[in-house]
């Protein structure tokens, strides 16, 4: 059979709020990004594991409040003019991995958290671990970070883990079957990461077999250690 190629329905990621999966695990983080600008200092720490929606709600609140994005682990960048951003909401991402980039090291990172709450500026950090985990050199660095408030999102619960299965079948251009969704959060690990890799996996198996996504594709394809119990989904 000929090689079949999915046409591309990706679209640009979402970030607004409507499209974000609310739930116990991140209403803490819901509720300190809504109580901005009254945060303790104007600074907030934003964390929790990879692919828990740091980055959807970071960019959110950015986009509401019009912050200046500065991604601390990209390389290649000019030097900040620090000048310019006094005043303004800064939003920092991944600030504990600022050491894999060229443009946040600790006396920047220093005089970012000095500037928020002086002439209306504010500033939101995020990271996968909370601020005192942090590396930090420089000692009036440690004890800023230590101080910052930090709203805390946790790893995804089955509300959060359907809605990123969902999306990610949406971006793939993919209509699994109803009830591949029951089976494979009974089976994936609590991780929005493993949640897109299994939808990657599906998307690729499906192209290359010619097969519809379903639970007889997921067993197959996805090491559940599941038996053949399956074999009447076949499609």
């Amino acid at each position: 059979m000929p090689r079949q190629f999915r046409l591309s329905l990706t679209a640009p990621p979402l970030w607004d709020r409507e499209s974000f999966a609310s739930s116990p695990t991140n209403l803490e983080a819901l509720d300190s990004l809504d109580a901005w600008p009254a945060w303790p200092d104007g600074r907030l720490a934003l964390v929790g594991p990879a692919g828990t929606g740091k980055t959807h709600l970071a960019r959110d609140w950015a986009a509401r409040t019009g912050a200046v994005t500065i991604e601390a682990a990209s390389t290649g960048n000019a030097p900040l003019d620090l000048a310019s951003l006094r005043g303004r909401p800064l939003l920092v991402e991944d600030a504990d991995r600022r050491s894999e980039g060229d443009l946040v090291d600790d006396e920047t990172l220093f005089h970012l958290i000095n500037m928020a709450g002086v002439d209306g500026g504010c500033l939101l950090l995020t990271g996968r671990l909370a601020p005192v985990a942090w590396e930090a050199a420089v000692p009036d660095l440690r004890s800023r970070l230590n101080a910052l408030t930090v709203a805390r999102i946790d790893a995804p619960d089955d509300v959060v883990l359907q809605a990123v299965l969902r999306r990610g079948f949406e971006a793939a251009g993919i209509r699994p079957a109803s009830d591949l969704y029951p089976y494979l959060m009974a089976r994936l690990p609590r991780s929005a990461p493993a949640a897109l890799a299994a939808v990657a996996a599906l998307d690729e198996a499906s192209i290359d077999q010619g097969r519809e996504v379903n639970k007889a594709l997921a067993l197959a394809v996805l090491d559940f250690g599941d038996s053949e119990d399956d074999e009447d989904d076949e499609g």
